[in-house]
C-alpha cells in the first residue's frame, strides 16, 4: 500500500501539504481532485519519485513497477506500432539481455552456466508476452482512435495532439502495479474515451488519476482523494460520491453556508427556470437530471472562486442560420478539394441548444468551423440571419489568440474592432476590470499568451466571447483545459445563455446539463440523434465494431493477386489449386510445429542439464517464430483463395 504519515510537501516557500496522513490500498482506483494551484501535480511528482517529502514519511513498495504518461513530445522516426511496443519496459529489458547471452553463447557455447542462463532469458521473454506484444500494441493505438492504416506511420508524422495519445498507448503497454495518469482526456474524443474507460476498469493495479472530466472520474475511480487548504481528505466513493458527502459536509457549515446564500439563490433560480421549461424528450430529461445535481450540491458550486456570465444578446435572429444541400470540407493546393460531409440540410433556430456528436475524424469540426466561418462551404449555401453574432470558441486555442501579445492588448483590440469607445485611460481601466472578472489581475493582464497555461489561454478565449455579446455560441471542446470548477462555472453560464448554442465536447456531464437535443456527424453526413448521451455511448461502440470490420475487409482487399492470372471464369480452379496445396501443407506444417512447441514447453519444465535447456530454449524460439510466419502466409493465402473464388 501507499501511506503518508504528516507529509510536509513545500513548492518554494509556498506550503502545499501541512501533515497529511492519507492510505491508498492495492488496487484502489483513486480519482486526486482540488482547485488549480492546490498541488496536484506536486503530489504526482511525490508519487513518481522526481520530488521528495519535505517532512513526515511516504511509502511505495520498492518492488512496485510504476507506469505514466511521458508529458515530452515524442520526436521519432520509429513506427507507431513500435514506438508503442517500447512502452513495455520489461520486454526491452529481457530482449537486451537475450541478445547479450547468445552473444556470449555463440562464442563460448559449452559453458554450462550460460546455457542456462540461455535457457531462462528464453523463458522469461515468453512469459513477458513476446509471441502477443505488437497485437496488444496495435490494439492500444487503435482503441485510442487511429486508424489501421497509421499503425505503421512515423510518429513524427502526426500531430502534436495524436502524438499524445501514443504517449498514453506507451503508458498503458508498460507492465505496472502503479499507473499515474495526469489528464489522460485532454487529447481524446468520446469515443476515445469510452474505450479509455472501459480499458481502466479493466486494469487490475492501482490507478492515481487527475482529471476534470467529472463522467470520467465516475466511470473509472472509486476512492476520491480532496486536496485543500494544504490536507488531504480520503472520500470512499467516485467523485459524484465526494460530490455530494463534501456538499454536506459544507453545508454544516452554517457561518461560511450562510455567506453562501445569494450564490445559492442565483443558482436555484435558473434551475427552477430551466426545469420548468424542459420538455419530455429524452435528452431533456438528461439536461433535468444534470440540474438535479446541480441543485443537490449547489454549496459546493457556490464555493468556487470563479464564476461569469454571458451578457444578454443584442437580438436573436430566427432563423439562426440555414443551410441547404451544402458540401463541407477542405480546399487544397494543386489537388481537389477533400470533402468530409455531403447533402447538409439543417436550420438553426433562435434558443436551440445542440450537441454536436460523432466519432473522430467524422467531421464535427469541420461543420462547426464553417458555421463559424473560418472556411468556406464547397457546395450549397450557408445563410445567416441578420444581425448574426458568432462568439466561437476553437478546440486550438491560438487559432483566435496571439502569443505574442497579452490578454489587455487582446480585449483593447477586440474592443476596437466591434467600435467601442475605447480610451487610453477610462477604457482600459474598464478592460483590466472585466479581465480581473476571468481571474486575470495585477501583471497577469501584461504576460504574453503564449507563456499562459491552457486553462488560462480558455479563460481568456471565454472572456473575449463573453465582451463580444454573440447571440450564437460556437463551442469546440471549450473544457480540454479547464478544471473543475470552471467547467462547472461555464455549465452554469451556458444554461444561462439567452441565444443559440452549438458544442462539440467529450465532457459528457457538460453536454448533459446544457444540451436539449444532438445532432450527428458521420458517415459524411449530418442528422438528428434521437437518442442520449447513453444510447450514444453505445452508437459508438458499435460504430467502432464496423469500423474494424471495414478495416478487415480493406486489409483483405489490399491482399497481392494470385501469381497465376485467371483470364476466363474456366480458369478459376487452375489458379485455385496452388493456393489451396500452399495452404494444406501449411496447415500441416503449423500442426507439427504446434505439436513440438507443446513438447519443447514441457520438456522446458522437467530437470535438464544447462546445454540441453538451452538447446531446447533456442529450438522453442526458432519454432515460435516460424509459427507466427506460418500464420501470416495463412492468412494471406485465406484471403487470396476467398478472392479468387470471387
Amino acid at each position: 500500500m501507499i501511506t503518508l504519515k504528516n507529509v510536509i510537501l513545500r513548492r518554494s516557500a509556498k506550503v502545499l501539504l501541512d501533515g497529511a496522513n492519507v492510505t491508498i490500498n492495492p488496487g484502489e482506483k483513486v480519482g486526486l481532485v482540488g482547485r488549480n494551484g492546490a498541488g496536484k501535480s506536486t503530489l504526482f511528482a511525490l508519487f513518481n519519485g522526481s520530488l521528495h517529502e519535505d517532512g513526515g514519511d511516504f511509502y511505495v513498495p520498492k518492488q512496485w513497477r510504476m507506469a505514466q504518461v511521458a508529458q515530452d513530445m515524442p520526436e521519432t522516426d520509429a513506427s507507431a506500432t513500435d514506438f508503442v511496443v517500447g512502452g513495455d519496459t520489461r520486454l526491452l529489458e529481457l530482449r537486451q539481455k537475450l541478445a547479450a547471452v547468445e552473444a556470449a553463447y555463440e562464442v563460448n557455447p559449452d559453458d554450462a552456466e550460460l546455457g542456462m542462463e540461455l535457457a531462462h532469458a528464453y523463458t522469461d521473454l515468453a512469459d513477458a508476452g513476446e509471441h502477443d506484444a505488437v497485437p496488444r500494441a496495435q490494439a492500444l493505438i487503435l482503441g485510442l482512435g487511429f486508424k489501421s492504416g497509421e499503425l505503421d506511420a512515423p510518429v513524427n508524422s502526426f500531430s502534436g495532439g495524436w502524438r499524445m495519445r501514443l504517449q498514453l498507448a506507451r503508458a498503458l503497454m508498460c507492465p505496472s502495479d502503479l499507473l499515474l495518469l495526469d489528464e489522460p482526456t485532454n487529447h481524446l474524443d468520446l469515443d476515445a474515451l469510452v474505450w479509455l474507460e472501459a480499458w481502466l476498469q479493466k486494469y487490475a493495479g492501482t490507478m492515481i488519476v487527475i482529471s476534470h472530466d467529472r463522467e470520467f472520474l465516475d466511470a473509472v475511480t472509486n476512492v476520491t482523494l480532496h486536496i485543500a487548504n494544504a490536507q488531504l481528505t480520503r472520500y470512499g466513493g467516485n467523485y459524484s460520491a465526494f460530490e455530494t458527502l463534501r456538499a454536506e459536509q459544507m453545508a454544516l457549515q452554517q457561518q461560511a453556508y450562510a455567506k453562501q446564500q445569494d450564490k445559492i439563490a442565483h443558482l436555484q433560480k435558473f434551475i427552477d427556470r430551466f426545469k420548468a421549461k424542459a420538455s419530455k424528450a429524452k435528452q431533456a430529461q438528461s439536461r433535468v437530471k444534470a440540474l438535479e445535481r446541480m441543485e443537490k450540491v449547489a454549496p459546493l458550486l457556490a464555493e468556487a472562486e470563479f464564476t461569469f456570465e454571458f451578457k444578454e444578446p443584442g437580438n436573436i435572429p430566427n432563423p439562426m442560420l440555414s443551410i441547404t444541400g451544402a458540401s463541407f470540407g477542405y480546399e487544397a493546393e494543386d489537388a481537389p478539394p477533400k470533402v468530409i460531409l455531403t447533402g447538409v440540410n439543417r436550420t438553426v433556430q433562435g434558443g436551440q441548444r445542440i450537441g454536436i456528436l460523432g466519432a473522430n475524424g467524422q467531421g464535427k469540426s469541420t461543420l462547426v468551423k464553417t458555421i463559424a466561418r473560418e472556411m468556406g462551404a464547397l457546395a450549397g449555401t450557408v445563410t445567416e440571419g441578420k444581425g448574426l453574432n458568432i462568439g466561437y470558441f476553437a478546440q486550438q486555442e491560438l487559432d483566435v489568440l496571439r502569443p505574442q501579445d497579452n490578454p489587455l492588448e487582446h480585449m483593447v483590440r477586440l474592443a476596437r474592432e466591434l467600435g467601442s469607445a475605447v480610451k487610453e485611460s477610462t477604457g482600459e481601466q474598464a478592460l483590466r476590470g472585466f479581465l480581473g472578472s476571468f481571474n486575470f489581475s495585477g501583471d497577469m493582464v501584461k504576460q504574453p499568451v503564449g507563456t499562459m497555461s491552457g486553462g488560462e489561454k480558455a479563460r481568456l478565449v471565454l472572456a473575449m466571447m463573453v465582451w463580444q455579446r454573440p447571440n450564437l455560441l460556437l463551442l469546440d471542446e471549450p473544457t480540454n483545459h479547464l478544471d473543475l470548477a470552471t467547467r462547472e462555472a461555464l455549465a452554469v453560464a451556458l444554461n444561462e445563455f439567452e441565444g443559440t448554442l452549438m458544442l462539440v465536447s467529450h465532457d459528457r456531464a457538460l453536454l448533459r446539463s446544457v444540451c436539449d437535443e444532438f445532432w450527428l456527424v458521420g458517415r459524411g453526413k449530418v442528422t438528428d440523434f434521437d437518442g442520449d448521451l447513453d444510447d450514444y455511448q453505445r452508437y459508438l461502440l458499435d460504430e467502432a465494431k464496423r469500423m474494424r470490420e471495414e478495416a478487415k475487409e480493406a486489409a483483405q482487399a489490399l491482399l497481392p493477386p494470385p501469381t497465376a492470372p485467371a483470364p476466363v471464369p474456366v480458369a478459376a480452379p487452375q489458379q485455385l489449386k496452388p493456393l489451396k496445396r500452399e495452404l494444406e501443407q501449411a496447415d500441416k506444417r503449423m500442426a507439427a510445429l504446434s505439436e513440438e512447441k507443446a513438447q519443447l514447453e514441457a520438456r522446458m519444465a522437467t530437470p535438464l542439464n544447462p546445454a540441453d535447456i538451452a538447446q531446447t530454449g533456442k529450438r522453442l524460439k526458432a519454432v515460435t517464430d516460424e509459427l507466427a510466419t506460418l500464420e501470416e502466409r495463412w492468412l494471406e493465402l485465406s484471403g487470396q483463395i476467398e478472392a479468387a473464388s470471387a
